[in-house]
């Protein structure tokens, strides 16, 4: 969508910053802030929802029980205890969060309350084993500079981290205990106009600040931003799990093109007076005429006990598969909707007859349907229980289409798309803790926090740069990477240059992602060894790319498992010197022809076989030092 469109429908954009605060230990007990590779205990909950203190039900929660999951925990010792498996209560409050959190308050002129109260924030996923999270609101307003402009903070929350989700197929949900309470610092910013890529400066200033302070968590996962976006005359769309700016970018970009797309459709649909769907009337078993039927779905629903349901919908004709943008279709829509509670999906008279499906079956749905022409319907199957709570949902979505832009929660893909999660949360869902005393921040608290507040982030990137020596474009690019503290410690002792070991974070592991390879496997607890390797001599340079490849391959697990399967290793002076004297000899004629210019093609020759063996430097140099003693030159090492 252009920037002229986006300016058209009235795009609004707010950001909810989420950063795990770099405490080494856990919010409300001792554990330590760390990734577990082993898991000894594993538990498993049901969680049952409740009402709130006035007797309400949250939406979000009520949608959550009806999928009717178990839940699985993982935990170990080292990174979790009963706080986090809830059979103990919360221990106190982590004084270096608090600290932290004070800061950043401070440096975004934040009104800090005196007394913070801690609440319960109902989640019922599963991703607390609690049934909720544990949040504080530690004070309002305050401001952001972006380029000269002014962007309002609207709260600043000190929270626990959710639990890592593992799995979610079937009725098992599977989450690990090492990064549920984990402290993490909300920063809501005031909802803004402007361009996908104006918002992604305030994202990227935003992280700058943070990363100023030294005292946040780096790497995947630490950081992430919830999006709220809405158009004009359109509901807010919470949209959760944008871990990087480039896919920030292009969440906005399709939830604008998205939103608009329902925008159209409501359009269509108000000039076509469609009826509202009455279950009792519109409904239908429809078993019966897919008893033959060649859909793998279908046939694989029947064989599993279950039935299969149609639902007209009248004078819809043309509307579930009508696509105002490419890729927007309500039909697309409804099909998110059925795959959250389990089914396979759902199929629309505007994609029939496919998927194995004929037309003569989707006479006889028509028929028991009772639909015309003019009219659309919906097939799915599954279990007669699940079915209700399912076409129920359906027949909601459709009503909101003709409201255009329902308010829902939905998560990012890593394509930069969106797909619904669940509806949007209610007032009903927070109510107090009653096992933590409030929270007092005393004016040392606050005068402490000031003196503490850190420099700008140019100035800290003017430091970062004379400290190591690097050029303005590396410094940038190493101080907004997710890299920062693994270069530091790296290259602390002087062993490592820096420009290579900033060029290797921000250049070769980016290139490896591009051509498709999982940075999230390859730990910086093995980015470190493999540079501490390095620097003992025991892998030449060339090295690390294999290795780090290999690891975001999954060919390997770790660096000395990617050194033993790639056959890595420094090769001593005498074998290579025996090696390139072959090569020399080899190639005798181009040696002679071409005498010292015969490097280059001699050196590209060697790299096949040696690369990662040996170092190119060294390489270069006493190959130059052969070839000159085979011309009469010199004589070799």
């Amino acid at each position: 969508m252009s920037e002229v469109e986006i300016e058209r429908i009235g795009l609004k954009v707010g950001l909810e910053i989420h950063q795990q605060l770099g405490t080494g230990r856990k919010l409300f007990c001792n554990c330590a802030s760390i990734e577990s590779t082993d898991y000894p205990i594993k538990f498993t909950r049901r969680l049952r929802m409740a009402r709130s203190e006035l007797g309400e039900l949250d939406p979000s929660a009520l949608f959550e029980t009806t999928k009717q999951k178990t839940i699985l925990y993982y935990a170990n010792p080292e990174s979790s205890c009963l706080v986090e498996q809830d059979e103990e209560p919360p221990h106190d409050l982590s004084g270096e969060a608090k600290e932290t959190s004070l800061i950043i308050a401070s440096a975004l002129n934040t009104n800090i309350f005196s007394e913070v109260y801690v609440m319960r924030k109902l989640v019922i996923d599963g991703s607390n084993t609690s049934g909720f999270q544990r949040t504080m609101l530690l004070g309002l307003g305050g401001s952001l500079e972006v380029e000269g402009k002014s962007v309002g903070v609207q709260s600043i929350c000190l929270e626990e981290d959710a639990a890592k989700l593992l799995n979610d197929s079937g009725d098992i949900r599977e989450y690990t205990l090492d990064r549920l309470g984990i402290p993490l610092i909300e920063i809501a910013l005031e909802p803004v106009s402007g361009t996908p890529q104006e918002i992604k400066k305030i994202a990227l200033a935003i992280g700058r600040l943070l990363r100023a302070t030294k005292r946040v968590q780096r790497g995947l996962g630490s950081i992430r931003q919830d999006v709220n976006v809405s158009i004009e005359g359109g509901g807010v769309v919470e949209v959760k799990g944008v871990q990087k700016l480039d896919q920030l970018e292009k969440v906005i970009e399709y939830e604008a093109k998205r939103q608009h797309g329902l925008k159209i459709i409501q359009e269509r649909l108000q000039k076509l007076g469609t009826e509202r769907v009455a279950k009792e009337r519109d409904v239908r078993d429809v078993t019966e005429a897919f008893r033959d039927c060649k859909s793998k779905t279908i046939q694989k629903a029947l064989a599993g006990g279950s039935s299969v349901r149609g639902v007209r919908v009248v004078n819809f004709a043309g509307m579930f598969g009508f696509e105002p943008y490419p890729g927007i279709r309500l039909g697309k829509q409804l099909g998110e909707l059925v795959r959250f509670f389990g089914l396979g999906g759902v199929f629309h008279s505007d994609e029939l007859p496919n998927y194995g499906i004929t037309d003569g079956e989707i006479i006889r749905v028509r028929e028991i349907l009772e639909a015309g022409e003019n009219d659309g319907f919906l097939v799915l199957a599954g279990e007669p229980r699940n079915l209700d709570v399912v076409i129920d949902s359906l027949i909601k979505r459709i009503e909101e289409a003709k409201a255009g832009v329902p308010a829902e929660t939905r998560v990012a893909t890593l394509t930069g798309e969106t797909v619904y999660l669940r509806p949007r949360p209610g007032a009903s869902r927070m109510y107090p803790e009653t096992d933590i005393p409030p929270i007092i921040i005393t004016k040392e608290d606050m005068d402490g926090a000031r003196r503490m507040i850190p420099k700008s982030w140019e100035e800290s990137l003017l430091d970062l740069q004379k400290q190591y020596e690097l050029n303005p474009q590396l410094a940038l690019q190493i101080f907004d990477s997710e890299y920062l503290d693994l270069f530091e410690s790296v290259c602390n002792d002087g062993r490592i240059s820096p420009n290579f070991a900033s060029s290797v974070l921000c250049g070769t592991i980016t290139n490896l992602e591009r051509q498709g390879l999982d940075s999230r496997l390859l730990k910086n607890s093995e980015i470190a060894k493999a540079f501490e390797f390095l620097a003992d001599g025991r892998i030449a340079k060339e090295s690390l790319e294999i290795i780090f490849g290999s690891i975001m391959g999954g060919k390997a697990g770790s660096v000395e498992e990617a050194i033993r399967k790639s056959e890595l290793g420094v090769m001593g002076d005498d074998e290579l010197g025996r090696i390139l004297e072959d090569l020399v000899t080899a190639n005798a004629d181009m040696v002679d022809q071409q005498k010292e210019r015969s490097i280059g093609a001699l050196m590209g020759i060697a790299m096949k076989d040696l690369r990662g063996k040996v170092d190119g430097q060294r390489l270069n140099k006493m190959l130059e030092a052969k070839i000159k003693s085979k011309i009469g030159m010199g004589k070799p090492e």
